[in-house]
């Protein structure tokens, strides 16, 4: 099958993906969403079905949480899954919840080949029209959102300490601060254990002073918290939104999504 010529997408060029794939962008990450094996396109709605919230037990471990419940620790909430690397997370429900299939990426600019640095799996997307321009004037506007969340394996890796500074620093060099890595800053990797129990590394990193090229051009921050899943094996959850602007998502919001990751034990954690 042919491929759909590259266009030019703000930070990232659209990926030359072969024609079974839907290319968008969202705040400066290129995403796509692959088709079913039977030629139907991947379906985005979100499951509406209420799911019960688990019962905490005396040491603050939610014991359905820690089963591989799908049912969202914070009532009113909505639970993203990704089967694949076992790990399931919630969102507040102003957050679009994409399909299993739907992939969020960050390439070099001017890598025609459109490799991608670093990726999540079903991401959940905050005000996915957060931002529109035209910046190069060919009468296509593009649409940039707030933020994402998501979730990605961590193949090579040898920590959860290591794994979580690559990460979060490819995030924001990748989506705002390219060609310029010097404008990052790197927090310590911090420990941490989610309600559910789940134990790894949290690490922030942010950007400053980058030059605004464009309408919806902003530094960014990314948080990346990296743990072993059932598996064994490396995999990590990722915030990535715009940072230093005034509806940034709060340091609060984002530890409160953190807190609720959890593994997904139908996952196998294959590649």
């Amino acid at each position: 099958m042919g491929a759909p010529e590259p266009r030019r997408r703000n930070r990232t060029v659209a990926a030359v993906v072969a024609a079974s794939a839907a290319v968008v962008v969202a705040c400066g990450v290129t995403s796509f969403l692959v088709l079913r094996d039977d030629g139907g396109e991947g379906n985005a709605k979100t499951d509406t079905k209420p799911a019960a919230t688990g019962s905490a037990s005396p040491d603050g471990t939610d014991r359905s949480a820690a089963d591989g419940s799908s049912g969202p620790l914070v009532p009113g909430w909505n639970t993203v899954v990704n089967a694949k690397r076992g790990i399931t997370f919630d969102v507040p429900a102003s957050w679009a919840r994409q399909s299993a299939s739907w992939v969020s990426y960050v390439a070099e600019d001017d890598d025609p080949e459109e490799k991608p640095l670093v990726a999540m799996m079903a991401p959940a997307v905050l005000k996915e029209k957060w931002c529109t321009s035209d910046d190069n004037k060919n009468g296509s506007a593009e649409d940039t959102s707030l933020a994402s969340t998501g979730t990605t394996g961590e193949k090579g890796s040898t920590s959860t300490a290591a794994a979580a500074e690559d990460t979060a620093k490819t995030w924001v060099y990748g989506a705002y601060t390219q060609p310029d890595r010097t404008r990052l800053t790197v927090s310590e990797p911090e420990s941490y254990r989610t309600k559910a129990g789940v134990e790894g590394s949290l690490v922030t990193v942010t950007s400053s002073g980058t030059p605004k090229k464009g309408k919806c051009d902003t530094d960014g921050k990314a948080m990346t918290f990296a743990f072993k899943n059932a598996a064994g094996q490396f995999v990590s959850w990722t915030y990535i939104g715009a940072h230093g602007v005034p509806d940034e998502v709060s340091d609060t919001t984002i530890r409160q999504i953190l807190s609720t990751v959890r593994l997904f034990k139908e996952g196998d954690g294959e590649d």
